[in-house]
């Protein structure tokens, strides 16, 4: 046990989330997303005082709009940077975290120059934006396991291995990385920290998210349910590829976590992190599906001829410094994260119920207890 998570055991991690967020001003870039919406929600839950920025939900049904949490909503694109400094400037954020991306490897093979512009210079903008006003004292970017140069190894990536990225969308991953170590090295350095500027700067990689209220295309769990809602077997690509499967709600409490960290003018936690599930949640597609099917039995699938576009056969990473630095672990394993997500589907599909706010109190209820 690290001495970051012997703290927060000692005084109660959700109650220092508290402390920490009630009426800041939290600005979220992409808060009509997957993950965005589920981050509003748990932002709204600890006091703070949200303010999203974002394009208009992507889906329909969405998750953002079945939810309506209490925050200010503002459609704008990232890659406008007038409308977003005009944003920063008039809400006064006190904590930014920057969740917008195009987040689809297939649609950033059919559309490189978007995905580069979004989540490149999309990036930039965001950065720049929080440069512009005294408010802000924090930043989480939020990028993705996939920002690392690949190379199939059995053994996680560290946050220090270098970045790469085969597809347009990866690349772009590991673009934005490179770029948010530059702002902090060239302009918001910890060591100028309170001399010369007063933000500090953070990036997140995650692994692949699950959770209720997903229905991009294009990816698994999504394409499942939908299927499985036309009584229809889904069809997967890659059954043998093994990915880090975990609840959304795992790295939302690592950023919050960062976050907090930050915002208390912690230096060292300027810096890059990982966070990932435990090696038992790295699972093949085709397992994945097998278990869902197990909380849903309407869900069955067809494996799909090969395709020549590229995909990554294993990716897993080390979050060793999450552990022992942060304080912060995974608390719901692939089985119970497998059962949260469908149980979601299942009963939005057969009742129309969302339960999101129930999910959020258990995940919630399970930090109490560790």
């Amino acid at each position: 046990m690290g001495r970051g998570r012997e703290a927060l055991g000692c005084l109660g991690i959700g109650r220092m989330l508290e402390d920490a967020y009630r009426n800041k001003t939290v600005l979220i870039t992409g808060h009509t997303g997957f993950k965005g919406s589920w981050f509003s929600l748990w932002l709204e839950r600890l006091g703070a005082r949200p303010v999203g920025y974002s394009l208009e939900p992507p889906t329909e049904p969405n998750h953002y709009e079945l939810l309506k949490p209490d925050m200010v909503s503002i459609t704008g694109d990232i890659r406008d940077r007038e409308r977003l400094r005009e944003v920063f400037k008039v809400h006064k954020p006190d904590m930014v975290f920057h969740l917008a991306a195009q987040s689809l490897v297939r649609y950033s093979y059919q559309n490189p120059v978007e995905t580069f512009e979004t989540n490149v210079m999309g990036t930039v903008n965001v950065l720049e934006a929080c440069r512009s006003v005294d408010s802000v004292k924090a930043v989480v970017n939020v990028t993705s396991d996939k920002c690392y140069e690949n190379r199939e190894w059995v053994y996680g990536y560290r946050e220090i291995d270098p970045m790469g990225g085969y597809d347009p969308y990866s690349a772009s991953k590991g673009c934005s990385e490179l770029l948010t170590a530059s702002y902090r090295r060239s302009f918001l350095s910890p060591g100028g920290y309170d001399a010369k500027h007063d933000v500090l700067v953070a990036s997140a990689r995650a692994g692949n998210v699950i959770g209720g209220g997903d229905w991009s295309p294009d990816r698994l769990i999504p394409d499942m349910v939908k299927a499985a809602r036309r009584n229809e077997a889904v069809s997967i690509r890659s059954p043998r590829a093994v990915r880090p499967w975990q609840h959304v709600l795992e790295p939302l409490a690592g950023y919050l976590m960062l976050g907090r960290k930050l915002l208390e003018g912690r230096e060292e936690f300027a810096d890059a992190w990982n966070f990932g599930p435990d090696g038992e949640s790295h699972v093949a597609v085709e397992k994945v599906v097998r278990s869902a099917k197990q909380n849903w039995d309407r869900i069955d699938y067809e494996v799909q001829a090969d395709e020549k576009m590229h995909e990554a056969g294993l990716l897993k990473l080390d979050c060793s410094k999450a552990r022992e630095v942060l304080g912060w672990r995974p608390l719901w394993n692939f089985n119970k994260a497998i059962e949260a997500t469908i149980g979601w589907y299942r009963e939005f599909y057969e009742s129309g119920t969302v339960r999101s706010r129930e999910d959020l109190e258990s995940y919630v209820a399970s930090m109490g207890r560790d």
